[in-house]
């Protein structure tokens, strides 16, 4: 096994499947990438038994075609610290892979391709093609909702639904919840519900750009698998069932206020500076022209923020937490946001003023 290609060929794919490579393994060759040569191709696969990533690119073959793991993070080191331009020759010697660029020789050390756990083979029983762009606006407008390490482990990730002409993403971590939709009168999907797990999500939108491209999802029993031009990602699924966050959404809101978005996420972000940094609650205080936000510590300190706003109901004081607050404000595209709230013991929803497409409901905090 014998072939060279171009740093740039090399490193992009590379950097790609990188994010598969288990970090803290007890098995040495989740550690390592798998290299397949084949004809003039080089694939290469990464898993930490969760996940799996799969990208390609040309090479010219000097010898056989041959399959090998090599460690991958040292083998990615090697290649970002070459010249741009630099051609690099692999050749597999013995148990050893021979990496040559210039005057530059690396030995590395690598393990038999037999022992690389493959994601079994697996059929998507609803698959659908969905713009790069959809997708990443779908899960990055829900994925700051996503439990971390809860016992309940169905909730340490996004569920994803399908359902004749729409698909949504929904996750909730108990305090708070987010949903997103997508309308595309292209599409005709079963009713469907797949919850992937919060790294695979997190994954996904380091590989996706905002683009008009179009890339293939196809959802299974146990994966998730979404193909590029560049890549093939894989992800087993959570098996759990979802909470009902239908029966969660406060209904009985009839009070509403709009307000710039920007003007908010700036006396919020300035007031949570002296908010208390485990619990981080303000008090936000809607009175008919104005709203005063309020935040103390464990210091004693306070700060005071106004804003004027038009909010012709009853006054209303409600505590919440400022960073479920921001969290919103940052996901959130329109220029307004739309506050609907009903008294000081229930949740308020938070939406977009303009486009409507994401929903977020936060529960208050007492303070």
């Amino acid at each position: 096994m014998k072939f060279s290609l171009t740093r740039d060929l090399l490193l992009k794919p590379l950097l790609l499947v990188s994010g598969a490579v288990e970090r803290k393994s007890t098995l040495p060759i989740l550690g390592n990438i798998l290299l397949e040569v084949s004809g003039q191709s080089l694939t290469m696969t990464a898993t930490d038994l969760e996940l799996e990533m799969i990208s390609s690119t040309q090479v010219n073959n000097l010898g056989d075609d041959g399959r090998i793991t090599v460690p991958a993070r040292k083998l990615l080191d090697i290649c970002k610290s070459l010249p741009d331009d630099a051609d690099i020759e692999f050749e597999l010697v013995d148990d050893n892979i021979n990496i040559a660029c210039g005057r530059s020789r690396y030995t590395l050390v690598t393990l038999p391709a037999a022992d690389f756990p493959n994601i079994e083979e697996w059929q998507g029983d609803v698959e659908f093609s969905l713009q790069k762009l959809q997708l990443l606006r779908l899960i990055e407008s829900t994925h700051f909702s996503m439990a971390n390490q809860d016992v309940r482990y169905y909730l340490n990730g996004m569920s994803i639904e399908t359902e004749n002409n729409e698909i949504r993403s929904v996750a909730t971590d108990g305090h708070r919840l987010a949903i997103c939709k997508i309308v595309n009168d292209g599409l005709t999907l079963p009713a469907r519900q797949v919850i992937v797990p919060r790294k695979g999500i997190l994954e996904i939108i380091r590989l996706l750009d905002p683009i008009d491209q179009e890339i293939q999802i196809s959802l299974g029993s146990n994966h998730i698998r979404i193909v590029d031009t560049d890549f093939s990602f894989t992800s087993k699924l959570v098996d759990g069932r979802f909470p009902d966050y239908r029966r969660v959404l406060p209904r009985n809101g009839d009070k509403v206020l709009a307000t710039n978005k920007e003007q908010l996420k700036q006396v919020l972000s300035r007031a949570s500076i002296l908010s208390n940094e485990k619990f981080k609650g303000v008090r936000l205080n809607f009175a008919p022209n104005e709203l005063k936000i309020t935040a103390n510590n464990p210091e004693q300190e306070h700060a005071e923020e106004y804003l004027e706003i038009d909010f012709p109901f009853e006054s209303l004081e409600i505590g919440f937490n400022v960073s479920y607050i921001l969290d919103v404000l940052n996901a959130v595209k329109d220029e307004s946001v739309k506050f609907t709230l009903s008294d000081a013991n229930s949740s308020v929803v938070i939406e977009g003023n303009e486009t409507g497409e994401a929903l977020y409901v936060i529960m208050p905090m007492r303070l």
